[in-house]
């Protein structure tokens, strides 16, 4: 198997149809766009839902606001496999429910409004493997499902500035902190 990049085009070819390296071609950018602000909904959504009790998988009752703790039932209930003393030792823990839910809202926004995409995509991807080895072994396969995915879509996101189309991650870029600390980009 080989993979092959616009570096490895031959420079006397005339192709017009690909002037650089695919990820930033106008198509490519607006679906990693479109893919940022998709995943970002997803925790944003998992944030509001667990907060306000909006009913889609958080009953009102059940709500943050309300007393209810977000990541309770998960660790409790639904952990598994060779971790689940580890996960069900955590639930009930305020603290807990805290991390979690400033976890969701702040990779949610930073997704959303393109800022922040490396903090973003690691704090993401630990989340989501940590969820994944929650529930080990994973129902339709040995290994792999959707966390495992979403964690290496959100590394491809930071990775390609996929916060610059369709967010703010250029002009956030520019900001002296970020220049200083470049793993805020």
């Amino acid at each position: 198997m080989t993979f092959s990049s616009s570096h490895d085009v031959d420079p006397r070819s005339t192709s017009a149809a690909r002037p650089g390296p695919f990820t930033e071609s106008p198509a490519a950018r607006l679906v990693w766009a479109l893919t940022r602000l998709s995943i970002g909904w997803v925790f944003l959504w998992a944030f509001l839902d667990k907060t306000f009790g909006l009913g889609h998988e958080t009953p009102e009752a059940n709500a943050w606001l309300e007393g209810g703790h977000p990541t309770e039932g998960f660790l409790s209930k639904a952990a598994k496999g060779p971790f689940q003393s580890f996960y069900n030792s955590l639930a009930g823990y305020t603290i807990i429910d805290w991390i979690f839910m400033v976890g969701l809202l702040g990779i949610g926004v930073a997704l959303i409004l393109g800022i922040a995409m490396r903090v973003a995509a690691g704090a993401g991807a630990l989340m989501l493997v940590m969820m994944w080895s929650a529930v080990l072994p994973p129902e339709n396969n040995i290994f792999m499902d959707d966390h495992l995915v979403y964690a290496l879509v959100l590394i491809g996101l930071a990775l390609v500035h996929a916060g610059d189309t369709l967010g703010l991650g250029a002009w956030w870029s520019r900001l002296g902190l970020v220049r200083k600390f470049p793993v805020l980009r």
